[in-house]
């Protein structure tokens, strides 16, 4: 079992910035493959970027490619996902999840998940 604790969202103006963190415990997040994903209200959950274990592949979403930025910690039992240039079409809650035996960009594959964290961008 792998818990994820997602913190760092919150109000930012339009071309803001923001840090969110996943924190892991339970098991090494080292062994996971781990993503990014958000849901804004009404919407399917979404794919934001994606990391593999050792950190050196990331992979974006096109609606965030060059503004956001995903890296890990594996020492830390940490992912971050680092947003610059904020947009409010951003508002969502973020989720970090984790996946042990595949790299994807499909949510149902992943096998853990945090409880999410809200992130606003106002205009």
């Amino acid at each position: 079992q792998v818990q994820l604790v997602e913190s760092g969202g919150g109000l930012v103006q339009a071309g803001g910035s923001l840090r969110l963190s996943c924190a892991a415990s339970g098991r090494t997040v080292s062994n996971y493959n781990m993503g990014w994903f958000r849901q804004a209200p009404g919407k399917e959950r979404e794919f934001v970027a994606r990391i593999i274990r050792s950190g050196i592949v990331t992979t974006y979403a096109d609606s965030v490619k060059g503004r956001f930025t995903i890296s890990r910690d594996n020492a830390k039992n940490t992912v971050y996902l680092q947003m610059n240039g904020l947009r409010p079409e951003d508002t969502a809650v973020y989720y970090c999840a984790a996946a042990l035996s595949i790299w994807t960009t499909q949510a149902r594959w992943y096998d853990y998940w945090g409880q999410g964290t809200q992130v606003t961008v106002s205009s």
